[in-house]
C-alpha cells in the first residue's frame, strides 16, 4: 500500500467486526479496500467483505501508519488464507495475526457449509472441503487449537493418502494425536487410529461425514 487509508476507509475498517472482520459500506469504499488489499470480497454469496491480514493492522494502530507485518510474514495474494499442513517455517507458525486469521478463515468456512450443505448443516463439511481434504482438515486443527509441526518443532502434519476422501494425521505425541483425533470429530470429520506396519508408528486417518 503506497499511501494510507483515507478518513472514509479508516471509519470502514474500525467498525470492523473484532470477531470476524466483516466490513460494511458503500460498493465504492469496499471495492477500493479490496484494491489496497485490506479487504477481500468473499466468492460465495453474499459476497461480504472481510478484511486482510494488512487491514487488521491497519485496525490495531489506529491513527497511525499501518504495522509492518513480522520479518519472514508471508504475502499472500489477495489476501488468501493458507492453512498450515506442518512443516512450515516455524516464524509462520503463531502469534496473535496467525490466530486472528485462523478464526476468521474458520468463521468463512463455517458460512460456506451454511450455504452449500443442502440442509444448511454447519456440523459437517461440504462438497467444498471434500474437493480440499489436506488444507481442510488442517484448518479445522489450528481452529481448536491444534499446534502444526514446525520445521524444528513438534505438532501435528497433515498428508494426503491414496484413499479416496481420506487424508493421514501424524503426531509424534500420543497426548497431541489424540487431541487431533477430538478436534476433527468436533469438526465433523470420521476419524480412526491406526498403526504403521514397519515400526508401529500411530497416526489417524480422516474423512469428512457426508451425513
Amino acid at each position: 500500500m503506497t499511501r494510507p487509508p483515507t478518513a472514509a476507509q479508516r471509519r470502514i475498517i474500525e467498525a470492523a467486526d473484532p470477531e470476524t472482520g466483516r466490513v460494511s459500506g458503500s460498493p465504492a469504499l469496499l471495492a477500493r479496500l479490496v484494491v489496497l488489499k485490506l479487504a477481500f470480497r468473499h466468492p460465495r454469496p453474499p459476497h461480504d467483505h472481510f478484511l486482510t491480514p494488512a487491514g487488521h493492522r491497519v485496525r490495531e494502530a489506529g491513527d497511525g501508519p499501518p504495522a509492518a507485518g513480522p520479518p519472514g510474514e508471508p504475502a499472500a495474494p489477495g489476501g488468501l488464507f493458507a492453512a498450515r499442513l506442518g512443516g512450515e517455517p516455524e516464524a509462520d507458525t503463531g502469534g496473535p495475526a496467525r490466530a486472528r486469521e485462523v478464526r476468521t478463515a474458520w468463521q468463512g468456512l463455517l458460512e460456506i457449509r451454511r450455504m452449500t450443505n443442502p440442509d444448511g448443516a454447519t456440523d459437517r463439511p461440504c462438497a467444498w472441503e471434500r474437493g480440499r481434504l489436506a488444507p481442510s482438515a488442517a484448518l479445522a486443527l489450528e481452529a481448536a487449537g491444534c499446534v502444526p509441526a514446525g520445521d524444528s518443532t513438534p505438532g501435528y502434519r497433515v498428508l494426503d493418502t491414496p484413499q479416496p476422501e481420506a487424508v493421514a494425521v501424524r503426531h509424534p505425541e500420543r497426548a497431541g494425536l489424540a487431541a487431533c483425533a477430538a478436534a476433527l470429530h468436533e469438526a465433523g470429520w470420521q476419524v480412526s487410529e491406526h498403526a504403521q506396519a514397519r515400526g508401529g508408528a500411530r497416526y489417524l486417518l480422516a474423512s469428512p461425514r457426508r451425513t
